[in-house]
Order: C-alpha cells, then sequence, then structure tokens
C-alpha cells in the first residue's frame, strides 16, 4: 500500500541516565546516540518496514542538521518528493533523557521551523495513495487539509498527542483518531474508556473509529457500533527504550486496517508492536514482529 505522512521530523539527542537527575546536578550519561525523530516520520519509518511504500510531506531547513535527517529518511526508503525546503530555520531538535531503570522519557524540544502549510498540501497529488496519516498540529492549517483528504476519498487518520487550541473542532472529520495518554489525561480523565466513552457521547454516530493508547495499562479502541475493546499491554522484559512507542502503536493500527483486520485484531498487533519497540533501541526489524 501507497501511505502519506503529513508532519514534522526531528534531530532527536538522546542520553540515558541510570537515574534521573535532581534540579542543578551534574550526572554522567550512560551512553548517548542521534537519531531522526518526529512523530509522523517515526509512523512512516514502522510502517515502511512493514512493507508500505511510504512518503513523507513535511519542512526541511538548507542546514547541516537537516542533512543528517534526511539521509536517515532516505536509507529508510521514504519518499521525499513532497518535502519543502526552506533557506532558513533551524532542523526541530528533541534533548531526551531517557531513564535505565524505568524505561521513562523527558523532553526539551526546540524548534525554529514553520510548520507545513495547507497550501503546500494543496500541491500534492492525493490519487496515487491508500492512506494518509495527519499529526495533529497546527489546526487552522490543518483543517484545510484534512477537508482536502476527506473530499479525496481516501483513508486517512488523525493522531492526537497534545491539546492544540482549536483542534476538536476536526475531530469529526478523519476515518481514524489515534489519542495518546497524555492528551485525555489533559483534558481530565483518569482512564482511557472513561475519555473514549465521553468523547462518543459528544460526537454522537458520525463519529470516527477511536483509538487510545494508555502505556502499561495497555490500548482501548471504540468503534462506530459502541463497541469498546480492550488490549492489555504485552510484558516486556526489559524495557530499553521507549521513544516512539506510541508512533509505533499508531503504525501497527494503520498497517492492521489497510490489511483489512477486525478492529479487535489490530489493537492486538499494534499493542504488540508497540510492546516490542520498548524492548530494543530503535525501530529496526519490528517488520519482522507483524
Amino acid at each position: 500500500m501507497r501511505i502519506l505522512g503529513v508532519g514534522i521530523a526531528t534531530l532527536d539527542i538522546i542520553n540515558t541516565v541510570a537515574d534521573y537527575p535532581d534540579e542543578d546536578s551534574e550526572v554522567r550519561a550512560i551512553e548517548q546516540r542521534r537519531s531522526r525523530g518526529g512523530n509522523a516520520t517515526n509512523t512512516l519509518t514502522v510502517l515502511a518496514g512493514l512493507g508500505h511504500a511510504c512518503s513523507w510531506a513535511g519542512v526541511l531547513p538548507e542546514e547541516p542538521d537537516a542533512v543528517e535527517v534526511e539521509k536517515d529518511l532516505r536509507d529508510t526508503g521514504i519518499d521525499l518528493r513532497h518535502v519543502v525546503r526552506l533557506q532558513q530555520g533551524k532542523m526541530p531538535t528533541s534533548c531526551i533523557t531517557l531513564n535505565r531503570v524505568t524505561g521513562s522519557r523527558t523532553i526539551i524540544h526546540y524548534r525554529d521551523l514553520p510548520e507545513y502549510c495547507s497550501r503546500w498540501f494543496s500541491r500534492v497529488d492525493l490519487q496515487p495513495y491508500d492512506w494518509i496519516h495527519f499529526e495533529g498540529r497546527a489546526p487552522a492549517e490543518l483543517a484545510a487539509m484534512l477537508e482536502r483528504a476527506r473530499q479525496s476519498g481516501k483513508g486517512f487518520s488523525l493522531e492526537i498527542e497534545k491539546p492544540r487550541e482549536g483542534i476538536e473542532r476536526l475531530f469529526r472529520l478523519p476515518d481514524v483518531l489515534l489519542f495518546s495518554r497524555h492528551y485525555a489525561k489533559q483534558k481530565g480523565y483518569e482512564s482511557a474508556p472513561a475519555f473514549l466513552e465521553a468523547h462518543a457521547r459528544h460526537a454522537g454516530k458520525e463519529r470516527p473509529l477511536l483509538f487510545c493508547s494508555w502505556g502499561d495499562a495497555g490500548a482501548w479502541a471504540f468503534t462506530q457500533e459502541d463497541e469498546l475493546y480492550h488490549q492489555a499491554a504485552f510484558e516486556v522484559p526489559a524495557v530499553v527504550d521507549t521513544v516512539g512507542a506510541g508512533d509505533v502503536f499508531n503504525a501497527g493500527i494503520i498497517h492492521c486496517l489497510l490489511r483489512g483486520m477486525p478492529v479487535r485484531d489490530a489493537l492486538r498487533q499494534a499493542a504488540r508492536l508497540a510492546a516490542i519497540k520498548c524492548g530494543q533501541t530503535g525501530f529496526g526489524s519490528l517488520g519482522d514482529a507483524l
């Protein structure tokens, strides 16, 4: 299948520590690595590993860090024909502190680059794609992009990771909504079922298929037929790297739905894939898991 992803790429600088440091302290990292990150491109990387032909619509500045990111994307086999290149700006950078004991990660993100906008998206030929996946950023621009995707008749999904002003107005448009625990908790919910059921009551019958991952509590799906499914988290023998686990879950859902799997099976496979990710560094070999 051919999949288009719309969102950001980042340069991630990941420091692994034995324990999270106190404020105003100095600790030695166990290890450090640099990698290409960003929700949309992480999801595309996994989907490419699962055998899909993936394209990215995003922004790259003309500067050295972007060269490193672009090389990683090309090596992964992601098509970059829809990338907008700007002479000014800095590659978005995430400095990540990864706790070896708990697997938690703390992120400090720096951004000095415009978001991908609807004017650029209007130039993209959507006809070749079987699915379009959007990262929930810049709601004012995203609205026009989602409307265009809807008019194209293509299947498409929207990831909602963080609260953003006005983004709730877009929830009726996609076929699939992928919510994070962070978003649900910021909205005052302490469990995925409570959040999904409340959202479904508010949205009514004309709503997308809903998913929400909740870390070690597992993941849930809520269908248009009011069926609520839960998948318990799979055991991870040793948590190594949780960075991007949510993006892996999203990729698993998209992959399974494109293969025509029932929602319950898609939920199980996506949760399994995310657990495997937590037990390894990076996204390599995840395609073999399914």
